[in-house]
């Protein structure tokens, strides 16, 4: 008897045979149809297909062969026709180009790097030196005093010559006097303040200097004031080692500061602001900090 198997791989098929011919493999007479293929990612995938007999047994005569499984015509051409697509196909990805990670990296270096545009908002040197000039105090003070009276010179107040000198190697004095020069200090000093406010945000940004306001002499007499009042709590902070000020307004509050780390060096020292927006200064040993 003949018996026709079909199995994933030849090993498979001839097992099959042994186990229905009931006979060992050794014994088997074999004749393969096909061979198995596993195609091209699944594609074209066929299995083993053999014809398979038992040596050792005499064939029953009287029995009629299984007939043997014939592939119709038809079949067989779209097969045929499917081979031929899956052939070309795989021809056609075999000529594409695997490009690696070092030919990559090889095109990388021979490629011209192209030239860094500078941004056409970054700000060129001179445009810079404009507004942070680089003179002497003396020279500096000598401008602002010429720009400082222009600017006056308009204004409705009767006042003296408006003096500019250096205060110090970081600081410009501004020196306001005249029949109305009391006038610019204000109710409460709002007007004092708003001024000292506008020139600083002219001198400091272009000139990179502070500034030391005086009008018909309100800051030394301010001085004088806060001098006064923190001789009895420098005193008392001497005794316990720390303190604070009451709420300071604007430049008392600066002044404060100034006499307070003059008078302890060795001591935190610094600006808080309580609940309802007012300064104070407080006093007290380094890391240690009263909140």
């Amino acid at each position: 008897m003949r018996k026709q198997i079909e199995a994933p791989t030849l090993e498979e098929a001839y097992k099959i045979a042994s186990k229905e011919l009931n006979c060992s493999i050794t014994d088997l007479e074999v004749e393969i149809l096909q061979n198995p293929s596993k195609g091209f990612l699944g594609i074209g995938k066929k299995n083993a297909i053999i014809l398979a007999s038992c040596k050792n047994k005499k064939l029953d005569e009287t029995k009629e062969e299984e007939p043997i499984k014939t592939v119709p015509k038809k079949e067989v051409a779209i097969q045929e026709v499917k081979k031929e697509t899956l052939k070309k196909k795989i021809e056609k990805e075999s000529k594409t180009k695997i490009v690696t990670k070092e030919e990559i990296k090889k095109d990388e270096k021979t490629i011209e790097p192209k030239e860094k545009k500078t941004p056409s908002f970054q700000i060129d040197d001179k445009f810079e030196d404009f507004y942070k000039e680089k003179r002497s105090i003396d020279e500096i003070a000598k401008i602002v005093e010429d720009e400082v009276n222009e600017l006056f010179k308009y204004s409705c107040f009767d006042l003296e010559k408006i003096k500019v000198s250096p205060y110090d190697e970081n600081s410009l004095l501004f020196e306001f006097s005249g029949k109305d020069s009391a006038l610019l200090i204000g109710k409460e000093g709002y007007r004092y303040k708003a001024l000292s406010y506008m020139l600083f945000n002219w001198i400091n940004p272009k000139y990179d200097l502070q500034i030391r306001l005086e009008i018909a002499e309100f800051l030394k007499t301010q001085e004088e004031m806060v001098k006064n009042y923190l001789k009895p709590l420098i005193e008392k902070i001497k005794e316990e080692g720390r303190g604070q000020t009451k709420p300071l307004d604007g430049v008392l509050a600066q002044i404060a500061l100034k006499e307070l780390r003059a008078a302890f060096p060795d001591k935190y020292v610094a600006v808080r602001v309580n609940k309802d927006g007012e300064k104070y200064i407080i006093v007290n040993n380094f890391y240690k900090k009263n909140e």
